[in-house]
C-alpha cells in the first residue's frame, strides 16, 4: 500500500474540499461573518427553486447553531467519505448496480456511470430527467452529480449506516468541477494506485487518519493548554499499525478461543500468536460456542481492531463447520461490537465492517443486518416533559420503572461527546424502556405529541449504545485516546469516577475496559509505554499486579511509531489473577521503525531462546519500589533491592520553579558580573551580599562529573520579586520556592529530562537549583561516593528498571539500591574528586565558563600551571614542566595532547568505577565496564572531521582543529572588547568601572566597538589588529606561519591568501559562531546595513552607553563613507583612461562601491535616530529583550 500517495491524497483533498465548499457556498450568498439576505437567484445567475430556497434557509440555520467553519468542514468530509466509500466499492465489484461511478473498467477517470446513464437503474432516479441531461450533450456535469447524489441515496436501501440521506444544504454544497482535471476525483483516482483499493478495506482508515492530521496538528497547536471536546477526536485519533493489530488480536480472541478449545488448529493460522518457552498452552475446561463471542473495541475509530477480529472468528465458524456467508452473518449480528465519540468514524467503521462482510458473502448486503457499531450520544437537547406522551398502556408500575431508569440513562449521555466510552452504565430493565418509548398513542397527534415523537430515536439510539456499554465480554481490544491535557468537564469527570488513574486518558480507558470484560477474559491496548514506569501511574500498576495479570507486552523502541511522539507498547491483560509467567518482547534497542520491530516479533516468536525475549512473574515487580513492569531484569539484580536506598542516606529534592524564566532566569553572560556571586553557602550569605544573581542549576544536556553551569537566578533580596510575582509570602517554603534550607549547598545535580543517558554533576556550594535540576545531598563523602555511583552503568541500568523514559524524575533516584563498600569507598571517592577536577577543568578551558581563566593557545604553560594546581587541590602532587611554544601550531598541539590525554584519563577511572561498582552490585555476568566513547562528556580534539570514528559519533564535546582555532578568534575579539586581557587570568570587564590598568600587552578597543571592512581603510583594521595579537604572544618571527595556520582551517579557495581568508571569516562568519557559541544570546552584537557589507562590525554589550550609536555613527559610518567615496573616484579616474576587460572590470568594481555609499547612507539615517535618543539599556532585562529595542541595526540571530 502506497501510503505516501495516500497520506498526500488526502492531505490536499480535504483543503480542497473545504475550498470548493466555501466557493459554493458564496454562491448562494453564504460567506462568513457576513449578513445572509434572502435570495431568488444565485451569484451564478442559476433561479433559485423552492427546494433550493428551503434547503439554503436550513443551511443557514444550521450556520448560526454550529458555526461556519463547523459546518463547512462537516458537508467536506461528508463528501469525502462518500467519495472514498464508493471508490472502493466500484474498485472491489461491491456496489449493487455493477457500474462504476468515477471510473471506467480499466480505470481512467471516464466515469461509467455517464456512459451506461440512460440503462442504469438505480432506486429514486428520475429517468426521463436523465434522458434530457443526457441528449442535452452540454449538462455532463449536471448529469454526473445528479446520478451521483442518485447512487449515495440508493445505497442508503443495503448501507443505511453509511449512506444516510443526503441533507438538502450537502446537496447544495456538491463541490464545483468534480469531473475536470485534477479535482479531487480525478487526483483519486490518478494518485492512489487502484489496487491499494482491491480487498483492502484498511484504505479506509488511513485515508480517515490522514484526512484528519492538519486539523490534529492545528488543534495540538492550538491546546497548548486543555483539549476542548469537539477537539478530541482530531487530537487523538490515530490508526493503529496492522502487525500490533494482528498481535493484540492474536493474543486476546485467539488466545481466548484456543485455551477452551484443545484441538484446535487456529493457532497455526495466527502469526502472532505468543506460545510460552516451554510449549505448553495450560487450557481452560470451558466449551463455547462461537455466537456468543462477544468482542468490544470502544475507541474504534475506522475498525481496524473490528477488520482483523472478523477474519480471525471466520477461522473460528470454520472450524466449527460453518459457511464462510453464514459466519459473516452471525459475526456482523452476534460477534462484534463498537463505539467511538466521533460519528465520521462511526460510519467508515460501519462501513469498512459492511465490506469485510461482503468479502465473505455476496448477498449480505441485501440482509438488512445492522452492525453494533455506535457513536456515543449526547441527550443534551433531550426534554424530560415529553415522556408524558410514552407508555400510556403500561402499568403505572411499569412506568414509574421505566421513566426512572430512562432518567438514569439521559444522565450518563450529557455531554456524552466528551467523556465517550469510560462512561459508566449500570445495567436496566431495557425490555422494558423500549417497550415504553414505543407505546405511543398515534390516534391523536397534537403539537407536542410530534415534538416528543422526533426524539424517539434519539432515544432509542441511547438505549442500543447503553445496552452495548452495560454488556461483558470475552475480549475488549482498542487503541484508546492518548490525552492528558483534558477539558474542565472531563477532568472532573475522571476525577470523580477514575481519581486513581486520572493521569491520561489512556489509563482510564485501561481500567474501564477492565470492567466491560468478563473474568478470565482478555483487554488488548496499544498505549504509550510510561505507565509501566512512572509514579504518576503507580496506582494503576498496582491495581494491574494485585487484581490481573500480564499476557503478554511489547515494549517498542522509544520513536518506532512515527504516528505518535510517545514511545508505545502494545499489551494483553487478562482479567484476573494467575500464576503464569507473562510473555515479553524488549525491543528498545532496535531502530529503523516499525517495520523493524515486526520483524524482531516474528523472529522471537520463531525463535523464543532470543536475547530480548523473556518469561517474567509479576510478583517480581513488587519487589521493585514502585513496581515498574521491569520484565527483564534477574534474580541478581532484584536481590539489590532489598538494600538500603538513596533516599534512606541522602536528601534528594526538585527543586524551585519561578513561574517565568523569561523575568527571573538569564544566562549569566548576559548581566553585569557585579552584581552575580557564586560564593555564598546560604540564604543568609546571599541576602548579605546584595547580589542580584546567582548560579542557577536548571539541567541542559548530557554532562557528567562537572558543568552546565550557565544561568543565574534572580535571587536579590531572598527572591522577593518572585514571591510577589506568585503571590506568597517571604516565610514560605514550598512549591514553587522548594527546599530553601537546601539552597546553596554543595550537592550533586542532574537533568530532569534527557535525550540520551544520565549525567550526575558535582555541584560546589553556592548555587540554586530549580525543578530541571533537582539535586542530591549529603555529607562530603558520601556524596562523592553517590556521584562515582550515579555516573556508573549500575546507576543508569538501574534507573532504566524504574523508568527508562529519559525523564529522570527525584522519586526514581530515591530508590536506587545503595550498597555502601568500606573496602572500596577510599579509591571511589579518589576518582570521582579526579572526574570531577578533569571536566571543570574541561568546563573552565571554553569562555562560556564563568571559572574561564585562560585560553590554552593563548598561554599554554599558565594554562598548564591552572591544572596543575587543581590536582594539587584533590592530593595529587603532578610534576611540573615548562613547554617551549613557538608558534600558534605548536601550542594547539599541545593543547590537543593535553586534552585527549585527559579525555583517555577520564575513560579509564570511568570504567575501573563501573568494574569496582559492578562487583558491589554482583552484576559481573550481566554488565561490562566499558564506556563508548560518544559517553565521555569532555573534549576530544581531531585535526579534521574525517579523523572522527564510528565509536565517537554522536559525541557532542567533539572538537576539531577548526573548532579549537575559532575559540582563539573568539577570544583575540574578547581581548580587543576588553573582555580579556592577555595580562590578568578570566574577566577582566564585564559590568562595572572600566579599569584601563588591566591592559599593558594588547590595548582593547577605547570604546567597545571594532568595524570589519573588505578591506584595509584605517590603522586599526581587524586583520592588522589580529596580527599585533599575534606578535605579543608569539613574536614577530612567526607570524606569516602563524596567520597561514589559522587561515587552513578557514573557508575560501587555495588562491585566496591567509589574511584575506581571516578578514572574509570576520566580515561573513564570526557573528553565527559568536551567536552558536552563546546560545543566541550573544554578548558582541553585529551592527549591519545589510547584504552589500558596507558597514559592519560589533561593539560589546557590556560596554554599551547611550552615546554607543552615535559613536559608531561618527568614529565608524562616517569615516567607510569617506573611504567609499575616495576610492570611487580613483576608479572613475581610471576607468576614463582604461578600455576593453580592464575598463568592465573597473566598472563593476565601481558599481559595488557606489551601492555600498547608498547602503552605508541609508544605514546612517538609521542609526542618526538611535543617536538623537540616547537609549539607556538595563542589563538584566537580557538580550532577547534589548535586543528587540535595536533589531533595525543589528543582524538578524537565526
Amino acid at each position: 500500500m502506497n501510503k505516501t500517495a495516500i497520506k498526500n491524497f488526502a492531505i490536499w483533498a480535504r483543503n480542497e474540499l473545504i475550498e470548493k465548499v466555501i466557493q459554493k457556498a458564496k454562491i448562494y450568498g453564504i460567506e462568513k461573518e457576513q449578513k445572509m439576505e434572502d435570495m431568488d437567484t444565485a451569484l451564478n445567475g442559476q433561479i433559485l427553486t423552492n427546494d433550493d430556497k428551503e434547503a439554503r434557509k436550513v443551511l443557514i440555520e444550521k450556520i448560526k447553531s454550529d458555526g461556519f467553519d463547523i459546518t463547512i468542514e462537516e458537508v467536506a468530509y461528508t463528501w469525502f467519505n462518500r467519495f472514498i466509500a464508493i471508490r472502493f466499492m466500484e474498485v472491489n465489484g461491491y456496489l449493487p448496480s455493477h457500474i462504476r461511478v468515477f471510473s471506467s473498467e480499466d480505470n481512467q477517470f471516464e466515469p461509467q456511470i455517464l456512459s451506461e446513464a440512460i440503462h442504469i437503474d438505480l432506486l429514486g432516479l428520475d429517468k426521463s430527467k436523465v434522458l434530457d441531461l443526457f441528449n442535452d450533450g452540454n449538462k455532463e456535469e449536471e448529469l454526473f452529480n445528479y446520478l451521483f447524489i442518485t447512487q449515495c441515496n440508493a445505497l442508503n436501501e443495503v448501507l443505511p449506516g453509511m449512506f444516510q440521506k443526503i441533507n438538502d444544504y450537502t446537496e447544495l454544497l456538491l463541490p464545483d468541477g468534480l469531473l475536470r482535471e485534477k479535482s479531487v476525483l480525478d487526483l483519486m483516482i490518478k494518485e492512489i494506485p487502484e489496487e491499494d483499493w482491491k480487498e483492502q478495506v484498511q484504505i479506509i482508515g488511513w485515508l480517515y487518519q490522514y484526512y484528519n492530521e492538519e486539523r490534529k496538528d492545528k488543534v495540538i497547536n492550538i491546546y497548548k493548554g486543555n483539549v476542548a471536546k469537539e477537539d478530541i477526536p482530531a487530537a487523538t485519533q490515530l490508526f493503529t499499525t496492522d502487525w500490533v493489530v494482528r498481535y493484540i488480536v492474536d493474543n486476546s480472541l485467539g488466545k481466548y478461543w484456543i485455551e477452551r478449545n484443545p484441538d484446535s488448529n487456529l493457532k497455526d493460522k495466527l502469526e502472532f500468536f505468543v506460545m510460552p518457552k516451554n510449549g505448553e498452552i495450560e487450557y481452560i475446561d470451558e466449551k463455547i460456542d462461537p455466537k456468543d463471542l462477544r468482542i468490544l473495541d470502544n475507541c474504534v475509530g475506522s475498525g481496524h481492531f473490528l477488520l482483523y477480529e472478523f477474519d480471525v472468528l471466520i477461522e473460528i465458524y470454520k472450524e466449527c463447520g460453518y459457511r464462510e456467508r453464514e459466519a459473516a452473518e452471525y459475526i456482523l449480528s452476534d460477534n462484534l461490537y463498537g463505539l467511538d465519540i466521533d460519528e465520521r468514524a462511526r460510519q467508515l467503521a460501519y462501513f469498512s465492517l459492511m465490506m469485510k462482510a461482503r468479502s465473505y458473502s455476496r448477498r449480505i448486503l441485501n440482509k438488512g443486518i445492522k452492525p453494533h457499531v455506535y457513536s456515543i450520544p449526547e441527550s443534551n437537547n433531550i426534554d424530560k416533559k415529553y415522556f408524558e406522551v410514552f407508555g400510556s398502556s403500561l402499568a403505572t408500575e411499569e412506568r414509574i420503572k421505566a421513566i426512572e431508569s430512562i432518567k438514569e440513562l439521559l444522565a450518563n449521555f450529557k455531554d456524552g461527546k466528551n467523556y465517550g466510552s469510560i462512561i459508566k452504565v449500570e445495567e436496566v430493565d431495557f425490555e422494558l424502556c423500549r417497550r415504553f418509548i414505543e407505546d405511543i398513542d398515534l390516534g391523536q397527534i397534537d403539537l407536542f405529541t410530534y415534538q416528543a415523537i422526533e426524539f424517539q430515536e434519539q432515544i432509542k439510539n441511547i438505549f442500543d449504545v447503553s445496552e452495548v456499554m452495560a454488556m461483558k465480554y470475552d475480549v475488549v481490544a482498542t487503541n484508546p485516546p492518548y490525552l492528558n491535557k483534558m477539558n474542565g468537564q472531563l477532568k472532573e469527570y475522571v476525577n470523580k469516577h477514575y481519581k486513581d488513574y486520572k493521569t491520561d486518558l489512556f489509563s482510564v480507558f485501561i481500567h474501564r475496559n477492565f470492567d466491560l470484560c468478563k473474568p478470565s477474559g482478555y483487554s488488548g491496548f496499544m498505549t504509550p509505554f510510561v505507565w509501566m514506569f512512572i509514579k504518576s501511574y503507580e496506582k494503576l500498576r498496582k491495581y494491574i499486579i494485585e487484581n490481573k495479570s500480564i499476557s503478554t507486552l511489547i515494549q517498542m523502541e522509544y520513536s518506532a511509531f512515527e504516528e505518535a511522539t510517545v514511545p508505545i507498547c502494545a499489551f494483553v491483560f487478562k482479567n484476573g489473577h494467575e500464576d503464569n509467567k507473562g510473555l515479553y518482547f524488549r525491543l528498545s534497542e532496535f531502530t529503523g521503525g516499525m517495520g523493524v520491530q515486526k520483524e524482531k516479533v516474528l523472529e522471537a516468536i520463531e525463535n523464543p531462546n532470543c536475547s530480548y525475549f523473556y518469561e517474567a512473574s509479576k510478583d517480581n515487580f513488587v519487589k521493585i519500589p514502585g513496581m515498574p513492569v521491569a520484565y527483564w531484569v534477574s534474580d541478581e539484580f532484584l536481590k539489590n533491592f532489598k538494600k538500603t536506598l538513596l533516599s534512606d542516606s541522602c536528601t534528594i529534592r526538585v527543586g524551585m520553579h519561578t513561574g517565568s524564566n523569561a523575568l527571573f532566569v538569564r544566562a549569566w553572560q548576559e548581566i553585569s558580573i557585579v552584581d552575580f556571586t557564586d560564593n555564598c553557602s546560604s540564604n543568609v550569605d546571599s541576602n548579605k551580599s546584595g547580589k542580584k544573581w546567582f548560579p542557577y542549576n536548571k539541567g541542559g544536556g548530557f554532562r557528567k562529573w562537572y558543568g552546565n553551569q550557565e544561568l543565574v537566578v534572580n535571587w536579590y533580596k531572598l527572591g522577593q520579586d518572585i514571591h510577589k510575582f506568585h503571590g506568597i509570602p517571604m516565610d514560605y517554603n514550598g512549591a514553587p520556592v522548594r527546599a530553601k534550607q537546601l539552597q546553596f549547598k554543595e550537592s550533586a545535580t542532574w537533568s530532569f529530562v534527557s535525550s540520551s543517558y544520565f549525567g550526575v554533576r558535582y555541584s560546589p556550594p553556592g548555587f540554586m537549583f530549580d525543578v530541571g535540576g533537582s539535586s542530591l545531598f549529603a555529607s562530603q563523602s558520601l556524596l562523592y561516593y553517590t556521584i562515582g555511583l550515579l555516573c556508573s552503568k549500575i546507576s543508569f541500568e538501574i534507573i532504566k528498571v524504574l523508568n527508562p523514559t529519559l525523564n529522570f524524575q527525584v522519586g526514581n533516584i530515591s530508590n536506587i539500591p545503595l550498597i555502601t563498600s568500606e573496602e572500596d569507598k577510599e579509591i571511589i571517592i579518589s576518582l570521582v574528586k579526579e572526574n570531577i577536577s578533569i571536566s571543570k577543568i574541561d568546563w573552565d578551558t571554553c569562555e562560556s565558563s564563568w571559572n574561564f581563566k585562560i585560553l590554552p593557545l593563548a598561554n599554554f604553560n599558565k594554562y598548564m600551571e591552572i591544572y596543575y594546581d587543581s590536582l594539587y587541590e584533590i592530593g595529587i602532587i603532578p610534576e611540573r614542566k615548562e613547554i617551549y611554544i613557538a608558534n600558534l601550531e605548536g601550542a594547539y598541539e599541545h593543547y590537543k595532547e593535553f586534552a585527549n590525554s585527559q579525555f583517555y584519563k577520564l575513560k579509564a577511572n570511568e570504567e575501573k568505577l563501573n568494574r569496582i561498582f559492578i562487583e558491589i552490585y554482583g552484576l559481573e555476568e550481566e554488565l561490562t565496564p566499558e564506556v563508548s566513547d560518544k559517553n565521555i562528556t569532555i573534549a576530544k580534539i581531531f585535526d579534521s572531521k574525517d579523523e572522527i570514528y564510528d565509536d565517537i559519533k554522536g559525541n557532542k564535546y567533539i572538537l576539531t582543529k577548526e573548532d579549537v582555532i575559532k575559540n582563539f578568534l573568539s577570544y583575540f575579539i574578547g581581548c580587543l572588547m576588553g573582555r580579556y586581557s592577555l595580562d590578568i587570568e578570566g574577566l577582566a570587564f564585564a559590568g562595572g568601572d572600566f579599569d584601563q590598568s588591566k591592559y599593558s600587552s594588547f590595548k582593547p578597543s577605547k570604546d567597545g566597538i571594532i568595524s570589519f571592512t573588505d578591506q584595509e581603510y584605517f590603522e586599526d583594521d581587524i586583520v592588522e589588529l589580529f596580527v599585533k595579537f599575534l606578535k605579543v604572544i608569539f613574536g614577530e618571527e612567526n607570524i606569516n606561519e602563524n596567520l597561514d595556520f589559522v587561515a587552513s582551517v578557514l573557508k575560501g579557495g587555495q588562491n585566496i591568501g591567509s589574511r584575506d581568508k581571516i578578514r572574509n571569516y570576520f566580515l561573513n562568519d564570526f557573528y553565527k559562531d559568536h551567536c552558536s557559541m552563546y546560545r543566541n544570546l550573544p554578548i558582541y552584537w553585529q551592527y549591519d546595513s545589510g547584504k552589500n557589507g558596507a558597514c559592519r562590525g560589533l561593539f560589546y554589550l557590556h560596554r554599551y552607553d547611550k552615546d554607543m550609536f552615535a559613536k559608531i555613527r561618527v568614529n565608524y559610518v562616517f569615516e567607510i563613507q569617506d573611504r567609499y567615496k575616495q576610492e570611487l573616484a580613483r576608479l572613475e579616474e581610471n576607468i576614463s583612461q582604461a578600455s576593453g576587460s580592464r575598463k568592465i572590470e573597473l566598472e563593476k568594481r565601481a558599481d559595488e562601491f557606489k551601492k555600498k555609499i547608498i547602503e552605508s547612507q541609508q544605514f546612517e539615517e538609521k542609526i542618526q535616530h538611535l543617536a538623537d535618543s540616547y537609549i539607556d539599556i538595563d542589563l538584566d532585562d537580557g538580550v532577547k529583550e534589548n535586543y528587540k529595542i535595536f533589531k533595525d541595526v543589528l543582524s538578524k540571530i537565526k
